[in-house]
């Protein structure tokens, strides 16, 4: 059995959405996965248990032991530690999973569909965000594509609250703006949100914004983090006023 999100490949990860977008218990889910990948097959009830074929195989097997087995797979009911993703979609590749060589600018469009997303459900918005993310505005996604879609942006922002814990601190915090539970509309907050990135970037020079947007997202949100430790410094040496 696999042991986390990041040995699946592409044919599990269909799989494993389709599960999900089916609404089934997390317990449903881990047992059609064990007996998916383990090429497992009921070939009938038996007592108080069941007859299970593998292969040419056959033996008998409890309830119990089922349950017991699928312990192994609760990783599948938490959201990876590591971004994933399927990695082609309708022939279309997907662009890296960390978004090295994405620029800034896709950076916060996408994550501006992800936030509207977030606060209004609608399901267009993971569609657009695929099609950028898989380079193509004609692709429609089914659920299992659009759920590949938010897990994998979920989980690269909880990577990258990891990987830059000093902007993203500052950013999440209630005087700066958190994106729900704001009396703003989510449309300011994220316009008010993005244009205090591009900012703090530019450094007030709007003649280096076309540049700040064109930036490999890494190195921008790298420069955002040492930005935000350096006001938090400032801030704890001489106060915020």
């Amino acid at each position: 059995m696999p042991k986390s999100w990041q040995e699946l490949d592409d044919q599990q990860l269909y799989y494993v959405y389709g599960l999900i977008a089916d609404n089934l218990s997390g317990a449903q889910i881990r047992t059609y996965c064990l007996f998916r990948w383990g090429k497992l097959s009921v070939v009938c009830q038996y007592g108080d248990g069941y007859l299970i074929k593998q292969g040419k195989n056959e033996f008998y097997t409890t309830v119990e032991i089922i349950t017991d087995a699928i312990r192994s797979l609760k990783w599948i009911e938490d959201i990876s530690d590591k971004p994933v993703r399927i990695s082609v979609i309708k022939k279309q590749e997907a662009v890296d999973a960390m978004l090295n060589g994405v620029p800034f600018e896709d950076y916060l469009y996408l994550e501006n569909l992800y936030q509207g997303f977030l606060n209004t459900t609608r399901h267009d918005l993971l569609n657009e965000m695929g099609q950028l993310l898989y380079g193509s505005d004609k692709l429609m996604f089914g659920q299992a594509e659009k759920l590949n879609v938010f897990y994998w942006w979920t989980s690269l922002k909880a990577y990258f609250s990891k990987q830059f814990p000093n902007f993203f601190v500052a950013a999440s915090t209630p005087t700066d703006g958190n994106l729900l539970g704001n009396s703003k509309s989510i449309g300011q907050q994220l316009q008010e949100a993005m244009n205090a990135q591009i900012r703090a970037l530019t450094k007030g020079d709007i003649t280096k914004e076309k540049e700040v947007l064109a930036m490999d997202t890494w190195r921008a949100l790298t420069e955002l983090d040492a930005l935000a430790r350096e006001a938090e410094e400032f801030n704890r040496k001489y106060g915020k006023h």
